[in-house]
């Protein structure tokens, strides 16, 4: 069953992560400004829920792909402009439709072994293959994309499996695993066989993982180094659902790192924690369009967002420190700019939503709910817990709006892995309010479009030729030189009712005697240092 990066990154496509978006903005003066960096030490970071399976071909969670940044290298890195850096990758080249790779000298796996170029093969050749039904095909690489090593050379050669507009960013983001996990997925599951700086020597699931440092790990973004003062020897990630504990726990110095949404910000930036901050989407609506689906009606789609008061529901949902949104990708550095959702969504309405689904056939009943043909007008909205408590009130907010025209609308609350089981697996859902984040505009190509569940990710089963027709000619002008038909594609999903992005939030990943970076949306390992 593949997953999506539902923006778990929050609590994150990859992104999910697929996931968990946005740029870094880091804290002025902080307390580690009168402290000294200190090695040997251990940095604990919480996690909002259990990131299930580790397998960097198998999940686009964004918690998931945040721990993958830990085990799992990719072939390149980015900088904070979006410059590419090497990092498994010594020297890299690409088009829409080829790329090739140079692999670093000296690379070893977590239990020594040198990686090939066979190996690096071997993850690009697996999720390109649709018979392995890998959570990335689609989103990081082409159905059919072929990848060929040259051992002696130490180089990999691609051949896109279609056109990708940004094949090279994509290739490169692949958690690269070594040549025993490719046998045994079943430990990738678990973290092991890895690539990255560090590697898994605890596992509990639902409590918490450990991760130390490899000795042998000598390679990293561009020209970093090895020895550096202040790297930590182990990571903990310990499952935390609950912010406020989170929040407690970083002022008693029990955590080192954590994500935190609504008011617990404000005590943490009196007490001067350090915080790296990433942009993220925090309002978004899908409709379930499935055959026999009341959301199958665009008219009732348009009806239902008519009714909400989406600027008043926005503050809630952010406390008050959102945006409007103004696109799909917020991860930084993004590839385009432009605003493909200002004016494109239905107006607050309650009347005229009233009056579309009079005009639709639904027609108010005797304990006032719509019915149309003896169906009531009952839905079941989804919403992310581990998005923080102000999801479950701005859910709220939504129920009763759609209650004042006629609607019965059940609240469903689910975490991370539970929210992909139902988008992605029972279909049991009407309306999700769980936001979608891309790093790339192409990423939403396979979420709204193509295969549905079991076979695909398109989970809404959204059918828009408009959108079709504008992402494949997108597809064949290379980075920059698509991004006005990338955005013109994006305003066809939400003039339609598709997608109905509303809000976004500067969100804080808060430190508390380390500091750390934060691109596209999660902590990067290699530059966190400890403080004492």
């Amino acid at each position: 069953m593949k997953t999506a990066r539902i923006t778990a990154a929050i609590a994150g496509v990859v992104a999910l992560t697929v996931s968990a978006c946005g740029g870094t903005s880091q804290s002025g003066e902080d307390r580690t400004a009168n402290q000294k960096l200190t090695d040997g030490k251990t940095f604990t970071m919480a996690v909002a829920s259990d990131p299930g399976t580790l397998d960097p071909a198998m999940t686009v969670l964004a918690i998931a792909l945040q721990m993958d940044r830990f085990l799992y290298d990719g072939l390149i890195d980015l900088d904070s402009s979006g410059k590419p850096l090497p990092l498994l990758a010594e020297k890299f080249e690409a088009t829409t439709t080829t790329a090739s790779f140079t692999l670093r000298n000296g690379v070893t796996c977590a239990d020594g072994a040198p990686l090939t170029a066979a190996d690096v093969a071997a993850n690009i050749n697996f999720v390109g293959d649709p018979v392995n039904k890998s959570a990335m095909l689609g989103l990081a690489i082409k159905p059919g994309t072929k990848a060929v090593a040259d051992e002696a050379a130490r180089t990999v050669t691609v051949t896109s499996g279609g056109p990708d507009a940004f094949l090279l960013r994509n290739l490169g983001s692949l958690g690269i695993a070594c040549g025993k996990g490719l046998q045994d997925r079943t430990a990738l599951a678990k973290g092991q066989h890895g690539t990255g700086m560090y590697t898994m020597t605890e596992l509990v699931p639902n409590d918490h993982y450990t991760l130390t440092r490899r000795k042998d790990y000598a390679w990293g973004p561009g020209q970093w180094q090895r020895e550096q003062p202040g790297l930590p020897e182990k990571v903990v990630v310990r499952v935390i659902p609950n912010t406020t504990t989170a929040a407690n726990l970083l002022l008693s110095r029990e955590l080192n790192a954590a994500t935190i949404n609504g008011q617990d910000q404000q005590r943490l930036r009196a007490q001067k924690l350090f915080h790296s901050d990433f942009f993220a989407p925090m309002g978004e609506l899908f409709f379930n369009q499935a055959p026999g689906r009341i959301g199958q009606d665009q008219t009732v789609r348009r009806a239902f967002v008519q009714a909400l008061d989406l600027a008043q529901i926005g503050k809630v949902l952010t406390s008050g420190n959102g945006e409007p949104a103004k696109g799909m990708v917020t991860a930084e550095p993004r590839p385009c700019s432009g605003d493909s959702v200002t004016g494109k969504l239905p107006s607050f309405d309650v009347a005229a939503a009233k009056s579309a689904l009079d005009e639709a056939g639904w027609v108010p009943g005797t304990d006032g709910v719509r019915v149309k043909d003896g169906k009531r007008l009952a839905l079941t909205a989804l919403y992310g817990q581990q998005l923080g408590q102000t999801m479950g009130s701005a859910a709220e907010l939504m129920q009763q709006a759609w209650k004042g025209i006629g609607a019965d609308v059940t609240l469903k609350g689910a975490d991370s892995p539970g929210t992909s089981q139902v988008l992605f697996g029972t279909g049991e859902w009407d309306i999700s309010m769980a936001p979608v984040g891309f790093v790339l505009p192409s990423q939403s190509v396979p979420f709204m479009s193509g295969p549905k569940p079991p076979d695909g990710t398109n989970f809404a089963h959204i059918e828009n030729p408009e959108f079709d027709s504008l992402v494949a000619q997108a597809a064949n002008m290379p980075g920059e030189a698509g991004c006005a038909t990338w955005s013109a594609a994006e305003t066809a999903l939400v003039t339609r009712v598709d997608a109905v992005p509303y809000v976004n939030t500067v969100v804080p990943i808060f430190g508390s005697d380390a500091r750390f970076e934060v691109n596209l949306g999660s902590i990067t390992p290699s530059t966190i240092r400890m403080y004492s």
